[in-house]
């Protein structure tokens, strides 16, 4: 009797197809992650949900008819989720088209090209129905980093940045008030570097993007662009010059804040986020980076993200090339099967085994970031990308563990160490080909005390400090190519 009522069941599934089925899906969450580099709309659900879907170009705008559910509270909520300074999503609007299909539309602030993906459970996540919004012109990295410095190069050597009662905004390359004047072509060599930083500085005010707002609202930050300075903090030191027609050779430090947006990374019994946590000491780097220079070179940082949001693993190498890093740190804060693990590592790559059990394990753990972040594995260059990317050198591993003894030496200073030595095993974000690249684990957040530490500024403070100075003393030893910067 059992079995023939399975078998009734099993036919009923066939007879009523899979939309059927979804009839009645009930919504878990739904979560909007802003950024300058896309925006992402997350519908989280406990069965998984069918789409069908169009994109209008003017104004730009994607709807999607959600089919097998009803509209609950829970969708009404992605209304009000929208902040009003996302740089991607003007608004959301949701209404009920057909029993059983809901109509999402979300407004566009400019061109887009959208993804739309459904994710498997993971973790402690249930099915993912994701919307992922991309410009259609993906800002310049490097000319943002180049632009800052060209706004900065006047300023005496040794001169404090002049200060203001209201600290305002850096400029975006896109600003409208003129830049430094660009002295006459014929009177340098030719120089791509000076080609791109004069079309940084001839730029012309941006054509509207015909989306109908009710008020300006202040452009956002290009991904990467660097926080405007706090009150009184200090310019990097340079010769005081006129209006330059080239830069300096950049030397440029790529922060990678581990985790992000749908990942949150460990979390320690206290219930603080790994992703939070690295974002703030990255930031406390970056500041330090920002006031140093190599060589007369001025340093700068470029985070691979500045914010809560999800960048996968190989994408926040491929940043990092983009604006051909010299370095590239990537900061992390795990997480251990017990809360008595404790202790700062350093690791670099391997082409063969992981240096210990403990490393592949770590690794293992790492590379799995791309499931819980959620990448949408159709995306058609996701495997050239990955080809592309895993052609690490002998030359680039012995470099990484020279940067990574460095550091490791230095953190041991301020903070109980796990290894004593540079580990090395198979992460995937650390596979840039022509970048020496460490992965910094500052300590187990799944340690009581560690986590104090790590929620602490004097803690992290230090943590900068000692990261720091280990990247002064990689390059008192190898000093960075002298090479021009061009895109």
């Amino acid at each position: 009797m059992k079995r023939r009522t399975l078998i009734g069941n099993g036919a009923l599934v066939l007879l009523l197809g899979a939309q059927q089925i979804a009839r009645g899906a009930s919504i878990v969450a739904v979560r909007v992650w802003p950024a300058p580099d896309y925006s992402r709309v997350t519908i989280e659900s406990d069965v998984p949900l069918t789409t069908k879907q169009i994109f209008v170009a003017t104004p730009p705008r994607l709807a999607v008819d959600i089919e097998g559910i009803d509209l609950d509270p829970a969708l009404r909520e992605l209304v009000g989720r929208v902040k009003p300074d996302d740089p991607n999503i003007e608004r959301i609007r949701v209404g009920q088209n057909t029993p059983g299909v809901v109509r999402l539309v979300i407004d566009l602030k400019r061109a887009a090209k959208p993804q739309v993906f459904t994710l498997p459970p993971v973790a402690a996540y249930q099915n993912r129905l994701v919307f992922d919004l991309y410009p259609a012109e993906a800002d310049d990295p490097l000319e943002t980093l180049i632009a800052e410095r060209m706004n900065e190069k006047p300023a005496a050597r040794g001169t404090p940045a002049p200060q203001s009662p209201t600290p305002s905004p850096a400029p975006s390359p896109s600003a409208t008030s003129p830049g430094p004047t660009t002295p006459n072509a014929s009177a340098a060599p030719a120089d791509p570097l000076g080609d791109l930083i004069a079309k940084h500085t001839q730029k012309a005010t941006p054509p509207d993007d015909g989306v109908e707002v009710a008020q300006a609202t202040k452009p956002a930050l290009p991904h990467g662009t660097l926080a405007p300075a706090r009150p009184g903090a200090a310019a990097p030191t340079d010769k005081p010059t006129g209006p330059p027609s080239r830069t300096d050779r950049l030397i440029i430090i790529a922060l990678d804040p581990g985790h992000g947006g749908e990942d949150p990374g460990a979390i320690g019994p206290n219930g603080t986020r790994e992703k939070d946590i690295v974002l703030q000491v990255a930031h406390r780097l970056r500041e330090r980076i920002n006031k140093t220079s190599v060589n007369g070179n001025p340093m700068r940082a470029f985070l691979t993200r500045d914010a809560d949001f999800f960048v996968p693993l190989q994408v926040r190498v491929q940043k990092a090339r983009r604006v051909q890093a010299d370095l590239f740190v990537s900061i992390h804060a795990d997480a251990f099967l017990t809360p008595s693990a404790r202790g700062a590592s350093v690791f670099a790559l391997s082409q063969g085994a992981a240096s210990s059990s403990a490393a592949r394990w770590m690794a293992a753990k790492e590379n799995k970031a791309d499931l819980i972040g959620g990448v949408n594995v159709q995306a058609k260059d996701a495997q050239v990308l990955r080809a592309m990317l895993d052609m690490s050198t002998t030359a680039q591993i012995n470099d990484s563990l020279k940067l990574g003894s460095a550091v490791l030496g230095e953190i041991g200073s301020v903070g109980r160490l796990h290894k004593a030595r540079v580990e090395q095993a198979g992460f995937a974000v650390l596979k840039a080909p022509d970048i020496p690249s460490v992965l910094v684990e500052t300590a187990f957040i799944s340690n009581p005390d560690e986590e104090a530490k790590l929620r602490s500024d004097a803690y992290q403070e230090q943590l900068a400090d000692a990261m720091m100075r280990g990247i002064k003393r990689y390059f008192a030893k190898n000093p960075p190519l002298a090479r021009n910067r061009s895109v």
